[in-house]
């Protein structure tokens, strides 16, 4: 069976960091890219950053570029997020998906990810 559990959300304040983790249960990992996307109250799902099945390419949302780092450890079937200097627009609901593929396609559509966690929340408020 598959599945996709995020965690390490919660509340900090602005400046602050924090760290996400998603474990993935029923896949190789060492064959797929995997991803985090976000959900802002109001407003569509977007993509914030996609690593390859080695994890040797990275890419992420402008938004996020030198704040954020992903990183994957294959061998614990687990996937992070690395969120520095936190803004209250960073404030969403965080999933990771999984790709049928190795690397990551070079536009975040949704569509190209397969499966997909129920989200941990991240709120940034003082």
């Amino acid at each position: 069976q598959y599945q996709l559990v995020e965690s390490g959300g919660g509340l900090v304040q602005p400046g602050g960091s924090l760290r996400l983790s998603c474990t993935i249960s029923g896949y190789n990992l060492y064959y797929y890219a995997l991803a985090w996307f976000r959900q802002a109250p109001g407003k569509e799902r977007e993509g914030v950053s996609c690593i390859s099945s080695s994890g040797g390419s990275t890419n992420y949302a402008d938004s996020v570029k030198d704040r954020f780092t992903i990183h994957r450890d294959n061998a614990k079937n687990t996937m992070y997020l690395q969120m520095n200097s936190l803004k209250p627009e960073d404030t969403a609901v965080y999933y990771c998906a999984i790709r049928g593929f190795a690397g990551c396609p070079s536009t975040f559509r949704e569509a190209f990810f397969g499966s997909w966690g129920h989200g941990t929340q991240v709120t940034v408020s003082s």
